[in-house]
């Protein structure tokens, strides 16, 4: 995390992020049940140092059900069941690279090798999806979004569906790369998600600027 508090330093005095601390203390103190965790809502900062970024991959907000948020958007705890969204990011892994489907939905390999896993709310309150949406997360997430694009090149950004997309705004496409797709959600998979072969055009986009690719393998 001590990447990520020297380009985020200005953000933790700002009055919105001192909102964010407040309004998860008093939920809790009223006894509502928060994910991920306390010790793993940074997951993905500590998971990803702001050096190794190479993709970021845009979610909404944390899993709502119990055991499965772990603060790395999509990916859930080894031995958690990978939810439908999870099962279809696979199945286009599958089609797009040939790798056999992974036995597991933890992305943890995914981030240690520079996949920020991100989701826009860092926290939510339990089988209440987007219940911490307006609390000042996404001023936060906004900025980490804004502080890659503008500290780093090369960096590809993954769009899944039409909330991810309203992101492209903070991106700048003259150094980046935006790749845009359908949600995987089961509700919109067709739409475009499949065959969108995000996986492979990431690692070629790297490689075509002399990073190294992602081993997309979990197994």
């Amino acid at each position: 995390m001590d990447s990520w508090k020297a380009v985020l330093k200005n953000e933790f005095s700002k009055n919105y992020f001192q909102g964010v601390v407040t309004h998860l203390k008093t939920e809790r103190m009223a006894g509502k049940t928060i994910y991920p965790p306390g010790s793993l809502i940074f997951n993905a900062f500590n998971s990803t140092p702001f050096e190794n970024v190479k993709v970021v991959l845009l979610g909404q907000d944390p899993y709502h059900n119990p055991g499965q948020a772990m603060g790395l958007s999509f990916s859930v705890p080894q031995g958690t069941n990978p939810p439908p969204s999870l099962i279809n990011i696979f199945k286009e892994l599958h089609s797009d690279t040939g790798m056999p489907i992974p036995s597991h939905g933890n992305l943890c390999r995914w981030a240690e090798q520079g996949v920020l896993l991100l989701n826009a709310s860092l926290t939510v309150r339990m089988n209440e999806p987007n219940s911490h949406a307006k609390i000042g997360w996404a001023d936060f997430t906004d900025s980490v979004i804004k502080k890659i694009s503008e500290q780093k090149e090369h960096v590809v950004f993954l769009l899944w569906g039409k909330f991810a997309q309203e992101k492209q705004v903070l991106i700048d496409e003259t150094k980046h790369l935006v790749l845009k797709a359908a949600h995987p959600s089961p509700f919109s998979v067709e739409r475009g998600f499949y065959g969108c072969r995000h996986f492979s055009k990431t690692n070629e986009y790297l490689v075509s600027n002399g990073i190294d690719p992602i081993n997309w393998s979990l197994d």
